[in-house]
């Protein structure tokens, strides 16, 4: 097989934009071959972690990241509302467990936290959920460094902020928010002790070397992120983007091997977009190294396979829930 040395480094080398090129551009089958090697490596065999993620505040973002339907910018046909209650919340989250989903993630549309009752109100809900014993993420914008802090002793698991693209073509997509400013956050939730939770958005427009430009930030996070969320982009109307043409499947399928490649320890979460995957494609995921998906009819304000064509797919393939 070519190419087979090509193995994981060690988290204190740097990987270069070509060592992540001769990955991602490996014959499919090769890189597809390896992916599975490192993925029997370092995780379990046929086992999948289900999240739910609740929006628990919709809308009225500032931000103008031209994806997104919650951007006040836009004229979307979003529901919108203000931050949830704890009890709201907690009831998301009990039945979120019920049906299988061992990380319940909490999202709100800001850029970024507010101190004061607001955030007073998430630690409430995060204290409250962890207590179910599931592992709890939010997605709550920038945040500081004591925010973070907070947050950790509330009982967070993780926190997701995502690069979205890579350094070079954000600003065709994001002005409101610099990549550094993302950086600045990740490097916060690390040093607070909170696992990092990072990935991007694939259909945005970007070129290959983008892709690659991404997954090679990605992996020289340090520490390298505990999970990456790998999403397509779905166009909601009333967005900049609403009418982008499609990625194609197999390079969402190369930057899933190449993640799992790229950063063995991590969940590879198979995230928002998989309502226009066939159960072909998914199942390709899944094999590229693809082991975490979401639960539930919405992810934020965008559609999402029904929980039982979810545990259909799983038992045709023969894997189940973490």
């Amino acid at each position: 097989m070519q190419n087979s040395s090509i193995k994981p480094k060690n988290q204190i080398e740097k990987y270069t934009f070509q060592d992540v090129f001769e990955i991602y551009d490996l014959p499919f089958l090769d890189l597809i071959y390896k992916a599975l090697e490192v993925h029997k490596k370092y995780q379990p065999d046929n086992k999948i972690q289900l999240c739910t993620l609740s929006n628990i505040k919709s809308g009225n973002c500032p931000e103008d990241c031209k994806y997104c339907p919650q951007s006040s910018r836009y004229k979307t046909e979003i529901e919108k509302y203000k931050l949830l209650s704890t009890d709201e919340v907690l009831k998301q989250a009990i039945l979120a467990k019920e049906n299988g989903a061992t990380r319940f993630c909490m999202g709100a549309a800001w850029r970024n936290i507010p101190d004061g009752s607001e955030f007073q109100s998430v630690l409430d809900s995060v204290n409250a959920v962890s207590k179910l014993g599931v592992e709890v993420c939010c997605t709550l914008g920038m945040l500081t460094k004591d925010q973070a802090f907070k947050l950790k002793e509330a009982g967070l698991t993780a926190y997701n902020h995502n690069l979205d693209t890579s350094e070079s073509f954000y600003n065709e997509i994001i002005t409101t928010r610099s990549y550094n400013d993302r950086l600045q956050t990740l490097k916060y939730v690390s040093d607070a002790g909170i696992q990092v939770c990072c990935g991007g958005i694939l259909g945005l427009g970007e070129s290959k070397n983008d892709r690659i430009g991404l997954l090679k930030t990605l992996a020289n996070l340090d520490p390298q992120p505990e999970s990456v969320p790998v999403n397509v982009l779905v166009k909601v109307k009333g967005t900049p983007l609403e009418n982008e043409g499609n990625v194609d499947s197999f390079e969402m399928i190369r930057t899933i091997a190449t993640a799992r490649i790229l950063m063995p320890r991590a969940k590879v979460r198979l995230s928002a977009g998989r309502l226009s995957m066939t159960d072909e494609i998914q199942s390709l995921c899944f094999l590229a190294g693809a082991n975490s998906i979401f639960i539930g009819e919405k992810l934020l304000t965008t559609g999402n396979p029904d929980v039982t064509e979810d545990m259909e797919l799983l038992n045709k393939l023969g894997l189940s829930p973490m």
